[in-house]
């Protein structure tokens, strides 16, 4: 072989394992789903609705996912493993809507022991502000309570996408 086409070869094998080693893409998900094929026909993520789930040392264990379908006035939540993929480990999917009750908001909630994510759950939620959740754990259901192990959380702190879905509709008619 030249020294050119080893140098090229070199490049070549230094480029791959740099990519190899860089996080996916906030809408890509390592367990070979989307939070679209998640929630289902005509949902989108909303803005600021990709967020990460990390535990205590920052490392990232996966994403959850706040989607609006404007044609059914439907908000989705899911939250996607990229840790502990093909196992059943605790994996939890929280949506929250904020009402007018005096016993607090509505709470939407999918947990058990998942491969890949937890979720969707969904909540008609036009016009009222939402929040949601998400928490990956590495410890399986069957470990019992006092089992240590992983715990990473992610979502939104305050309630948000409140009113936009209307807009959001006129703007986009699909």
């Amino acid at each position: 072989m030249t020294s050119h086409v080893i140098t090229r070869l070199a490049s070549t094998t230094l480029l791959v394992t740099v990519l190899a080693g860089l996080p996916a893409p906030a809408g890509a998900a390592t367990s070979g789903y989307t939070p679209e094929q998640v929630c289902g026909s005509g949902f989108g993520i909303v803005t600021g609705g990709a967020q990460p789930v990390t535990d205590h040392t920052n490392s990232l264990r996966g994403h959850v996912y706040l989607l609006y379908n404007a044609h059914t006035g439907e908000h989705c939540a899911v939250t996607i493993k990229s840790s502990f993929v093909g196992t059943p480990t605790v994996t939890r999917a929280t949506l929250l809507v904020q009402g007018n009750s005096v016993f607090g908001p509505a709470v939407y909630e999918d947990q058990g022991a998942f491969k890949y994510y937890a979720g969707p759950v969904k909540a008609r939620a036009k016009g009222r502000c939402v929040t949601f959740r998400g928490m990956i754990s590495s410890r399986r259901a069957d470990a019992g309570a006092s089992a240590s192990g992983i715990q990473a959380f992610g979502g939104w702190t305050t309630y948000g996408d409140c009113g936009m879905q209307g807009m959001r509709q006129r703007a986009n008619p699909r």
